[in-house]
């Protein structure tokens, strides 16, 4: 009985390592895309009312959990039935990236509509308005780190093909827990930077020793870190679609060879985005001449 006891201690001794030592392989593999999704997501939770930041942040984090929720057993049971369909969904994610990353540098250069500002002011916007716009942008969020998670899912899910299906749920449910709680526990911590540069300042008293000097510059630093935050995240964006047709799609293997990595799959989601851009334009211009016509 006792020897018995010891074998299965011993057992899942050994599977917490093959767990662990998968986990490490997968989180490299997925480290670009986990950064990509840090930057993406955290220029999509600013530019709210400070008291909004964390209820809108905690409104994405569970749209980003209930993605997991939906993704896993998805990806177990395509990967098991329908390998080819994987792939499909993947590159359909791709163009979405694409289009939203390219969209983001068409509107900066040739805005589509007057810049909508939240801040403070109740003369500004309606309170039903900033609650429209808080939802838009959630609901932006949530499907972005929908299509981000499946890919970090599908490329973690692809280390450990040849494992059992227990590490494989082990490995891939702990990568997803680090897509979800480490990336909006960080973007957590940016957006805030300034109410805890505030906090310091006060703590100082009107003297001008470390706390005031650090509150002043993490006060500061939150406009600057937004804006590189915004740009970052626009080229996530192009980035991770440009890895997803270069690793999914034959035909681009050997495109751009001589090209750094880095600019070879910023110049595919460019491409694309820019040719999706396109078609959405086109057919947007088709309906809207149709309904008149109607």
């Amino acid at each position: 009985m006792a020897s018995g006891f010891f074998a299965l201690l011993d057992d899942i001794s050994v599977l917490m390592d093959d767990v662990v030592t998968m986990s490490k392989i997968s989180a490299k593999k997925t480290a670009g895309i986990l950064g990509d999704d840090l930057a993406v997501n955290a220029e999509k939770a600013s530019g709210f009312v400070s008291s909004r930041e964390l209820p809108v942040l905690w409104a994405i984090t569970k749209g980003s959990i209930f993605n997991k929720f939906i993704i896993l057993p998805a990806a177990f049971l395509l990967s098991a039935f329908l390998p080819s369909l994987i792939t499909i969904i993947l590159i359909l994610g791709g163009l979405y990236l694409a289009y939203e990353g390219v969209e983001k540098i068409y509107d900066f250069f040739i805005p589509q509509h007057p810049k909508t500002v939240v801040d403070n002011s109740s003369e500004s916007m309606s309170e039903t308005a900033i609650l429209a716009l808080e939802q838009k942008k959630i609901k932006s969020a949530i499907l972005t780190d929908f299509i981000l998670s499946v890919e970090i899912i599908i490329i973690t899910l692809g280390t450990v093909l040849d494992q059992s299906l227990t590490i494989q749920i082990a490995v891939v449910s702990i990568i997803s827990s680090i897509a979800t709680v480490g990336v909006y526990g960080t973007v957590a911590l940016i957006v805030r930077m300034d109410d805890f540069g505030l906090k310091l300042i006060q703590k100082s008293k009107g003297h001008k020793n470390l706390l005031n000097y650090t509150g002043v510059a993490l006060v500061n630093a939150l406009p600057i870190v937004i804006k590189l935050l915004s740009v970052i995240g626009t080229v996530a964006l192009l980035l991770v679609s440009g890895g997803i047709f270069s690793h999914n799609l034959e035909a681009f293997h050997h495109l751009l060879e001589n090209f750094p990595g880095i600019l070879r799959d910023l110049s595919f989601g460019l491409s694309a985005g820019l040719l999706t851009l396109l078609v959405v334009r086109l057919c947007k211009l088709i309906f809207k001449r149709s309904a008149k016509k109607a």
